[in-house]
Formats: C-alpha cells, sequence, structure tokens
C-alpha cells in the first residue's frame, strides 16, 4: 500500500487523508485563481473563474465553508483595478486648450456644474403673535474702519462721500444738549477743485544711446528757465575742468553722483524741473547706457512726453540707431510705457561734422521716421524733430545767429512744449493710485513716484498694495515744494505713518482703501515676441518689467497665436520671433497689476532677458 502511495506521489508516511477545509476545489480546465497574470496595461481585468459544482463526495460540512470562502479577499482588489486611459499618456497630460476659433477668459475655466433643483419650502407653522417690541438697534461695523479727524476744510467735505453710519445719523433730530460722539467712518476721498491758478504738470523723460547728450540738454534747460543761477554753474564748469572733464559741466546739474561725475555716464535716473510761464515740468534723466535699461524702464513709466536725443556726429548716430545701440530700444520701451508723444531733438548740430548740414538732419529723420512708425507712433501728430546744440543752447529757448541754422523756421523747444504740446489727460475723480518708484527713510518712511489716478491730501488714509497696510500721509512734496495736495500727474514724494521704509518695495501701489487694485502671480497677456533666436514655450522664464516692479515670470502656457494681418487664433505649443501671441504667466511672487482695458498705466509690461528685451505685451486677464 505504501509502495503505491509513494508511486502515486503521495506520502507514503500519512495514515489517512485529511481534508483541509480552507482549500479551495480545485476545477480542471480553467486557471487557479491566484495564479491569474496581471493584467496587460489598457486591458480589462480577467474574469473570475467560474465556481462549478464539486462532486457528491464532498462532505456538506466542507461544502458550506467553500461558499463562503468565495468571495474576493480585501487584498486582492487593488490587483484587478484597470489603469485609467488617460494616466501617463503623453496627449491626454497636456492640459485644455480654448478653441481654436477664439479667445474668451470664461472659456480658460472649467466648467460649472449644472444647478441643483431647489428643494420645497417646508410648511411651518405660524408662531402665535406676541405683543411688539421695539429691537434692539443692530450693533454694525464699517467695513473700513479708519480712525481719521473731521477737517475744517469744506471744499473738501463737499465733494466727499458719506457712509451709512453719518447718513443714518443725519436723518434722526440731534439735540442740542447731546453730546455728539465722533464715529469711525469710512474713507473719504478727496476732490479736485480747479481754481485757474494751478500750472499743468507735465513729466518728461530724457532717452537715446549713450553720450548723445541727454544730461547736459537737460542742464541747459534748467538754466536758460533759470532753475540753476550762473554762480553754481560756474563752480560746476570749474570742478568739470579740475577733473579733466570741461565739456560736461552742464550735465552735473543733474548727474549729483561722484561716479556718474567721474565716468561721464548716467547710472540713476536723475530728476530735475524747470517752469515755463504756462507749464511745470518735471525731467526724468534716463541712463543711455544698455547696462542700465532697468532704470530707464523707470523713469519712462512716469512720463507724459518722452525726447529723444539723436547725436548727430558723424557715425555716433549710425552706432545709436544700428543693432546694439540703444536707440531703437529706448523708442520702443517708452512706447510700450504708454508715452503717446515724443520730440526728437537732433543734438551737437554745431560739431564741425556736421557744422548746422541741413543734409545731415533731413538723412537722421527719413532714417528714424520708418522705426517710429513701426514702434506706434504716428509721424504727423506724435513726433516733431528740432536740431539743436545742447552746448550753446541753440533752439532750446532761444534762436542761434542767422548765420547757424537759417533754414529751420519752426518754433524752438520750449516754445513748442509751453504752445504747441497737446494737453495731457489725467483722471481727478479716479480712486487713488500713486505707483511707487523709489523710498527712503528720513525722519520717517518717504516714497517717491507719480500719482496716476485720484487726489490725495495732507491727512488721508490710503492703503499699501500689495501689503494690504493702511497708512495715513502726514506731508507731501511735487518737485522739492511741500504742498497741502497732488493730483493726477503729478511727481511727488509722501511722507507716510504707520509703515517702515523697509516693508515698501518699487512697484507697490498706493491706493484708495475703499477701491483697491488687483494683486496676483498667475495672469493672461497678449504679447508681442520681438527679439529672440529660438522659440518660446511653456517653462521658459525671463524678467517682467510692468510699471516700477521687476519680478521673475515663467511661460505657463503658450495658449494661440494671433495672426497680426487677420486676427486669426491657431493654438500653439510655442511662439517665435515677430509673432504675436496669447500666453499665460506666472511668478514667484505676487504683485500688483491689472488689466488693460481697465487700468493701462498697470496694464503693460516689458520681458527681458540676458539683457535684452525680447517682448512687450499687455494684460488680459488676472487669473490667480
Amino acid at each position: 500500500m505504501s509502495d503505491d502511495r509513494s508511486r502515486r506521489g503521495l506520502n507514503p508516511n500519512a495514515h489517512a487523508f485529511v481534508p483541509n477545509p480552507g482549500a479551495r476545489p480545485f476545477v480542471p480546465g480553467q486557471p487557479y485563481m491566484f495564479a491569474t497574470p496581471p493584467p496587460m496595461y489598457g486591458q480589462p481585468p480577467p474574469p473570475f473563474p467560474v465556481y462549478q459544482q464539486p462532486p457528491q463526495m464532498i462532505p456538506a460540512h466542507m461544502m458550506q465553508q467553500t461558499r463562503m470562502s468565495m468571495h474576493v479577499p480585501p487584498q486582492m482588489q487593488m490587483h484587478y483595478r484597470q489603469v485609467p486611459t488617460q494616466q501617463h499618456h503623453p496627449v491626454r497630460m497636456q492640459q485644455q486648450q480654448p478653441p481654436l476659433d477664439a479667445w474668451d477668459a470664461e472659456e480658460l475655466e472649467p466648467e460649472a456644474p449644472a444647478p441643483m433643483e431647489p428643494l420645497p419650502e417646508p410648511i411651518v407653522a405660524e408662531p402665535v403673535k406676541q405683543e411688539e417690541s421695539e429691537p434692539p438697534e443692530p450693533k454694525t461695523e464699517p467695513e473700513c474702519e479708519i480712525e481719521t479727524t473731521p477737517k475744517s476744510d469744506e471744499s473738501g467735505a463737499a465733494g466727499d462721500k458719506a457712509s451709512p453710519a453719518s447718513d443714518s445719523a443725519a436723518e434722526g433730530k440731534i439735540e442740542e444738549e447731546d453730546e455728539v460722539v465722533a464715529l469711525p467712518t469710512k474713507f473719504k476721498r478727496s476732490v479736485y477743485i480747479d481754481d485757474g491758478t494751478r500750472k499743468e504738470h507735465v513729466n518728461i523723460v530724457f532717452i537715446g544711446h549713450v553720450d548723445a547728450g541727454k544730461s547736459t540738454i537737460g542742464g541747459q534747460l534748467m538754466y536758460l528757465t533759470g532753475m540753476v543761477d550762473k554762480r553754481t554753474l560756474e563752480k560746476y564748469e570749474k570742478e568739470a575742468k579740475d577733473k579733466g572733464r570741461e565739456s560736461w559741466y552742464l550735465s552735473w546739474a543733474l548727474d549729483t553722483n561722484d561716479e556718474e561725475r567721474e565716468k561721464g555716464k548716467t547710472v540713476e535716473c536723475g530728476r530735475a524741473f524747470f517752469e515755463t510761464e504756462k507749464k511745470h515740468f518735471t525731467i526724468l534723466d534716463a541712463p543711455g547706457h544698455k547696462s542700465f535699461v532697468p532704470n530707464m524702464i523707470s523713469g519712462a513709466t512716469q512720463a507724459d512726453l518722452a525726447v529723444l536725443v539723436i547725436s548727430a556726429r558723424k557715425g555716433e548716430f549710425e552706432t545709436g540707431f544700428d543693432r546694439g545701440g540703444q536707440t531703437r530700444e529706448h523708442a520702443m520701451l517708452v512706447k510700450t510705457a504708454g508715452v503717446r508723444h515724443m520730440i526728437v531733438l537732433v543734438n551737437k548740430m554745431d560739431d564741425p561734422t556736421v557744422n548746422w548740414d541741413e543734409e545731415r538732419f533731413k538723412e537722421i529723420q527719413n532714417k528714424l521716421t520708418p522705426y517710429l512708425r513701426k514702434c506706434g507712433y504716428n509721424p504727423k501728430s506724435d513726433i516733431f524733430y528740432i536740431p539743436v546744440s545742447g552746448l550753446t543752447g541753440a533752439f532750446l529757448k532761444d534762436r542761434p545767429s542767422a548765420e547757424f541754422g537759417s533754414w529751420y523756421t519752426g518754433p524752438c523747444f520750449i516754445e513748442y512744449v509751453d504752445n504747441m504740446l497737446p494737453a495731457m489727460s489725467r483722471d481727478y475723480e479716479g480712486p487713488v493710485r500713486v505707483i511707487i518708484a523709489d523710498k527712503y527713510s528720513d525722519m520717517g518712511t518717504i516714497v517717491i513716484g507719480k500719482i496716476e489716478s485720484g487726489v490725495i491730501a495732507k491727512g488721508d488714509m490710503v492703503t499699501v498694495m500689495p501689503n494690504r497696510t493702511s497708512v495715513q500721509v502726514i506731508q507731501l512734496w511735487s518737485d522739492d515744494a511741500e504742498v497741502e495736495k497732488i493730483m493726477s500727474g503729478d511727481n511727488v514724494k509722501l511722507k507716510l505713518k504707520g509703515v517702515e521704509d523697509a516693508d515698501i518695495l518699487p512697484g507697490f501701489i498706493l491706493c484708495s482703501p475703499d477701491a483697491l487694485c488687483h494683486v496676483g502671480k498667475v495672469f493672461d497677456a497678449e504679447v508681442v515676441i520681438l527679439e529672440h533666436r529660438s522659440i518660446i514655450a511653456s517653462g521658459y522664464s525671463c524678467v517682467l518689467h510692468i510699471q516700477s516692479a521687476v519680478e521673475e515670470v515663467t511661460v505657463k502656457m503658450v495658449i494661440c497665436t494671433i495672426d497680426k494681418k487677420t486676427g486669426a487664433k491657431v493654438r500653439a505649443r510655442f511662439v517665435k520671433q515677430d509673432e504675436k501671441c496669447i500666453m499665460r504667466l506666472e511668478s514667484a511672487e505676487a504683485f500688483c497689476l491689472e488689466a488693460f482695458k481697465d487700468f493701462p498705466q498697470m496694464g503693460r509690461f516689458t520681458l527681458r532677458d540676458e539683457g535684452r528685451t525680447i517682448a512687450i505685451g499687455k494684460v488680459l486677464k488676472v487669473v490667480e
């Protein structure tokens, strides 16, 4: 018997067969359940083995145990889970793209779920009527509580908007014996009242290639208008002569930095001012070297008028206008910053290589005009050419003798900006928007910038964005003169109470507490690629210049390209030079910005990479 068991492969030492009550029956012709191979990628899992009735020789108690154990164990459920069809698929991993024929801000958002049907209103028994009693007055706090002392200025109070708390108090009758308690009120916006004595404020930025004579012309204008006296000018001339910079003494009126005077190059954006009979001008002297283009952009964002200085000296105009020169880049940047008018001063006409040659003046005009038209300027209404000499002052304020430039019959520079320059559009009734360009500490926190919208009076409360810090304006200056009120278009300094200078950066915005600006990190923009050798796709990083802020951004997605002629939109994954597109950009930190259609001054931007301007654009939508 034992030999027979060994021959059959059984244990010869076992006296009898002992069945395992937990074993599953073996069905011939079907695979064993636990030996099922894993499913192929993307294929449905194999079916469970079909249970068949075992032979009747199995006892009843074993049959009951077998039926109870036929369910799938919990640890096996994950084994048979099907791989999602969209997992690890290169095409399906891409984000949803908008339709080909149009771009709409709403199409980039996920579809909203269908609204649920409203539940029927429950039937509630009517409460038993009780004696009516006067309910206590609800204690409502204002949305923006700012403790301010009432102003005595009747003109300012007449235009302020009263808060709901003050309206309710005005409706009721207040007895003379009762003591009136001043409650915290909402922010009261200052108003502008034109009394006819205020001169129009125009901000001028001087741009151009290095050594074109920008600072020299600025210093000459200050001298001709009486902002710098002759004694100070003689002092500058003597100091410049001692350092071997005799012809640069006029530029020292703007280049007050020792480094700038030693090298003869403007580094920071200098500030000065002069006045004429009708207008008040602020000079923003931008650096011309390509290493200081970010400082030039900061000055261009504060300007209303651009003065492009061109050197007529033989070879210098060609150097600045050819590839690598700053004449082209500066002209494009000021247009991107929103400067609509430009005066081209052809300087150094008194140089021996030129000697007031009319043909040289026309040559420069004919070469420069097509490029300025390409930048977006209208040659007939937006551009005006004047031949000048910054060193002698010819055609800046007065005309030279007849032997020099008698062929030019147009107006001088000051005559043109005082009488012929179109009036600047200002928004005095809008919310307060002050773009901070610089800050320092001097017995308090002082910020420098341009007020783009609204009116601010001494004592007003404003909010610093994006920090959302409420501060009070305790002092105001407009071009070094302390004033009681500033308004849209002014280039100003403000002393703030309630914030430290370390908590403020260039690009921050002072806003009305009741109308804050947008703050975001992700936005959609319309971008024009000016100069870039390779393609720009998702993941590309560059530097964003928007108003006075500088942020590093990454292209999150190229949405579509736009045909410049037809305006047709085509879905794309990348964009290249000379193409126009809509892309989504993301920054590392949140900053202040607005959609171009809502507030153009905060919706224009420039993209730079490796010291070159690669693209310009405008904000379409703040996503998050």
